[in-house]
């Protein structure tokens, strides 16, 4: 590691400092959670999942999805037991790393994936509306609406003021050149406003940070027997929450810079050691972020440093700086998240899968996420898209063309025990006695409609009929009838990766 590379992790390190602090606050604001929790959270993620995960130039922390799993705990369990289900959490991540499961949580459809931060996006752009009117927010989306007429009769206009230009000043920075957006917009989002707060005197809730920050933790208690079922649901849910988000993002970090690829299943361990100690020591959940992941590499990040001296100076800045903090009015920091909650919901996701035909499964997981709960609205989404995988499987297209003597029969797609009944169908409506041509364009055949297709043949031809079988496109059922069946193989292309840099809008 020379000068230059250092240099440059140094400033990268501070912009991602920048970013993180107001993120991180923000996102213990819509949680309920003690604000200490968030800046231990991203110091923990900085340093011990930047020095032990597997994705160089990922930065960790608190994250924008996990205030909708969060709150619930807060209110139903306290914070104590909360950091306790972090903990578990954190463990059951280490488990599924060392256990090389971490790939398949790429498996998941992309509908459901993006219907859970949709939803998620709605919930909390919903909540932070209540805090941006002067309100405290409610615990779900339904109650929030249902509060929104004693909130704007009884509204704080300071509160609203404030709120409202954080939001303005992070649209409007979206669209400036690149080179103004070197200073991160979520700096100057919380700052101005803040400022303003201060010189008019207005008189608003502000940051509530102990002025002795290590008195102010407050660490991990183990809960009585009858909270235990309640603490292993919520340890689940923020271990899938976590590695999914985690996972994901490292995948698109890897899109960003031609540096060394993630290993997932080592970002998985770091992923959960660093959601044990962040536990451990009353801090929030922790999971990798796009955003800030994509901050550190425009920034100029060369090696994982930049993520771990990020994390030291969030300690030096909560010992040494916690006055500035305690300036910042909580409706800055709702304005802050209600940007980042309506970009949790992205149109041009939307738009793509309206052209893939997956609204049928995104939709529903939006509103089971939004409406009921986050465990709910994902599982709709995986049983749905589940449900329309094996409906598309069980879809082959059978032709059957009838001439003078010979009958053509063409099958195209997957012929698997799903389509048996229907190919059998259309099979047994050939007349006996015929020359029947049969053409089987398919890329895989099950051993269900290989035993259902010779079965029909020997049956056919029993009957005084003729049967010729062809596999113009792939050879599944000559194979199978030599007792030497095919199986579906995954195959590894090896060509050069194009690497696509692209700059989205940062906070």
């Amino acid at each position: 590691m020379n000068s230059t590379t250092i240099k440059k992790d140094l400033l990268a390190s501070a912009v991602v400092f920048l970013i993180s602090v107001p993120l991180s606050l923000g996102i213990a604001l819509a949680s309920g959670a003690p604000m200490i929790s968030a800046l231990i959270a991203a110091a923990v993620g900085g340093i011990v999942a930047g020095a032990l995960g597997g994705s160089p130039l990922q930065v960790s922390g608190p994250s924008p999805a996990m205030p909708v799993i969060v709150f619930g705990m807060v209110q139903s369990m306290g914070w104590q037991t909360a950091c306790v289900a972090t903990i578990l959490a954190g463990a059951i991540q280490i488990i599924l790393g060392k256990s090389k499961v971490a790939r398949a949580a790429l498996a998941i459809s992309p509908a459901v994936m993006y219907g859970m931060l949709a939803g998620i996006g709605i919930t909390i752009t919903v909540g932070q509306v209540q805090a941006m009117l002067g309100g405290t927010p409610a615990s779900s989306v339904i109650k929030n609406i249902a509060r929104f007429p004693h909130h704007l009769t009884n509204v704080n206009i300071e509160s609203l003021i404030l709120g409202f230009m954080a939001v303005v000043i992070l649209v409007v920075w979206a669209k400036l050149p690149k080179k103004i957006q070197t200073v991160p917009g979520a700096l100057v989002a919380v700052g101005v406003p803040t400022l303003l707060s201060v010189v008019a005197g207005f008189d608003v809730k502000r940051i509530d940070l102990p002025h002795d920050v290590l008195s102010g933790i407050v660490l991990p208690v183990i809960p009585k027997m009858d909270l235990w079922q309640q603490l292993i649901t919520a340890a689940l849910m923020i271990a899938m929450v976590s590695s999914v988000e985690s996972l994901l993002s490292a995948a698109a970090t890897d899109k960003l810079h031609t540096g060394e690829r993630a290993n997932l299943d080592k970002e998985l361990v770091g992923q959960g050691i660093a959601n044990m100690v962040s536990g451990a020591l009353g801090g929030y959940p922790i999971n990798g972020v796009i955003v800030r992941s994509s901050a550190n590499i425009n920034a100029g990040a060369q090696t994982r440093l930049s993520t771990i001296i990020h994390g030291v100076w969030i300690i030096i800045f909560a010992l040494f700086f916690g006055d500035l903090l305690r300036m910042i009015p909580l409706a800055v920091l709702a304005g802050l998240l209600v940007y980042v909650g309506a970009k949790l919901i992205n149109f041009e996701n939307i738009r793509t899968l309206t052209r893939h035909k997956e609204l049928p499964v995104y939709i529903p997981t939006v509103v089971g996420v939004a409406c009921v709960d986050l465990i709910t609205g994902v599982a709709i989404g995986l049983g749905l898209s589940l449900f329309f995988t094996l409906r598309r499987l069980a879809n082959a297209e059978v032709q059957i063309t009838y001439g003078q003597g010979t009958t053509k029969v063409h099958v195209n797609g997957s012929l698997t025990f799903l389509n048996v009944p229907r190919l059998m169908q259309m099979l047994n409506t050939i007349p006996p006695g015929e020359k029947v041509e049969l053409e089987i364009h398919t890329d895989f055949m099950d051993h269900a409609a290989f035993d259902a297709v010779h079965g029909w043949e020997r049956s056919y031809l029993n009957s005084g009929g003729v049967v010729s079988i062809e596999e113009p496109h792939e050879e599944w059922y000559e194979p199978a009838s030599n007792n030497e069946p095919r199986f579906r193989k995954s195959r590894i292309l090896s060509q050069k990766a194009t690497v696509r840099r692209d700059d989205p809008v940062l906070l």
